[in-house]
């Protein structure tokens, strides 16, 4: 990808290299998680890396030589799509409102996307499972009504899973998706066939008939994405209250003037005013005046700091009392609010030692699966002689039964609820190794 900006863009230089974060899209499940990392670790210059599911995040550690390209390439290759996070490219108090209004519409797509899909699946599929339940044996017209029902929410409200089943099987992988995939249609398609062949006796017909087990299948898997991408967008909203704490504005004092501005156009070296009651609009030093600044957002500390001249200032901490001249020394990503934000982002997109092995056998556990189920189709048709559409219905219990959503999303989902709600409360958490080791904790020393 030659002459992309992601090019010119900046990672950040750590003691043995550079570490880059980069969003990631398209996974659908744990295994997924083992692609990626895979792909990105081939990378020549990659050191390591790793995948949270719960964020859709990867922090590649690698050479400072290598470009960032090679790694969106690398994940572009393996199937998914992958861009810089946002918070490599601007610190939080530079991110004005028409931005995070569009990220607010980014986030909340997918999302009514996914509550649409969900509806017309429920709508369709409540009605054909108690048909199917509740009335037996059937007339053909009857069957015809459940074919017309469950065929929408299998191959549109269900599209998803047979594009990224396709996608995984051209690379040769399999994902939660691909089981889904294969149960729904292997319902679908073996009740086709019945409906057409045995059309002259709709009581054997009817016994044949599967429809509203695809179609049911759909529906809890899109259930379950619905509830899982809401929880998503909820935790972070721990990210967009620190956010949230930095001033829209400040007013710069030029040439004897006040001047209101953005607080995104405060550059180094301005000299900003601060009155009582105002927040400080970014990290800077007091050239004039003297008050007491409240720093509990940064230090959990309640009594108010003198401030006074010489004295340094954090942006988004507040002027209790009184009027103060400052120097802008840090704005941007380099503040430390900024700093703040980014840390939590990190904690939460970290991984435990737990995870780690949640991911490995995440990775083995599709294919075992689907030889699994082979293996149960196979027996119960050719060794207990049962029929093939019985058989069929077994393989794919196994197929359902065994997602490993929960496998590879509880651990993450832990650490994003346990490290953001610490934030809200003015406790940072610097990995998810860190909290995984706490319980070892036997006495915590506080100095307040």
């Amino acid at each position: 990808m030659p002459g992309s900006p992601v090019d010119a863009e900046r990672v950040l230089a750590t003691e043995d290299g550079a570490q880059t974060e980069l969003v990631i899209e398209g996974m659908t499940c744990a295994s997924c998680v083992r692609r990626v990392e895979k792909a990105l670790s081939k990378v020549s210059g990659v050191a390591t890396a790793e995948v949270n599911y719960a964020t859709e995040r990867a922090l590649v550690h690698h050479g400072v030589d290598l470009a960032v390209n090679a790694l969106v390439q690398a994940v572009e290759d393996a199937g998914y799509h992958a861009h810089l996070t946002p918070s490599d490219r601007k610190g939080p108090d530079e991110t004005d409102e028409s931005e995070r209004g569009r990220a607010s519409l980014d986030a909340f797509g997918p999302l009514a996307r996914q509550l649409a899909n969900l509806k017309l699946a429920l709508v369709l599929t409540l009605p054909a499972v108690a048909i199917s339940m509740l009335w037996h044996p059937r007339p053909s017209w009857a069957n015809l009504l459940l074919f017309g029902l469950t065929t929408p929410v299998v191959a549109w409200c269900g599209r998803d899973f047979f594009v990224n089943a396709w996608k995984s099987l051209r690379h040769f992988t399999a994902t939660m998706d691909t089981l889904i995939a294969v149960g729904a249609g292997a319902a679908w398609v073996y009740s086709t066939v019945a409906l057409l062949t045995a059309s002259g006796d709709a009581h054997h017909q009817s016994e044949h008939i599967y429809f509203e087990t695809g179609a049911a299948i759909v529906t809890l898997i899109l259930l379950g994405r619905y509830l899982e991408s809401r929880s998503k967008s909820r935790m972070s909203a721990a990210i967009q209250k620190l956010i949230g704490l930095s001033p829209k504005t400040a007013t710069r004092w030029v040439d004897g003037q006040e001047v209101e501005t953005p607080i995104e156009q405060v550059q180094v070296g301005d000299w900003v005013r601060v009155r009582p009651g105002e927040k400080f609009a970014a990290d800077g030093v007091v050239v004039e005046g003297a008050s007491f600044a409240d720093e509990s957002m940064l230090t959990g500390e309640s009594a108010p700091v003198s401030k006074s001249v010489g004295d340094p200032v954090t942006g988004a901490t507040l002027n209790k009392s009184g009027l103060l001249l400052v120097e802008i020394q840090r704005v941007g990503k380099d503040t430390a609010l900024a700093q703040i934000v980014r840390l939590v982002e990190r904690a939460q997109g970290s991984k435990a030692p737990v995870q780690r092995l949640t991911d490995q056998i995440s990775a083995v556990f599709v294919p075992i699966v689907i030889l699994i189920a082979l293996g149960t189709f196979l027996y119960w048709w050719l060794v207990a002689g049962i029929d093939p559409g019985t058989a069929t219905m077994y393989a794919v219990t196994v197929l359902v039964i065994a997602c490993p959503c929960a496998l590879g999303l509880a651990t993450p989902t832990a650490i994003m609820v346990s490290t953001g709600k610490g934030a809200e409360l003015g406790v940072l958490i610097r990995s998810g190794e860190a909290l995984e080791t706490a319980h070892k904790l036997n006495t915590i020393v506080l100095d307040k």
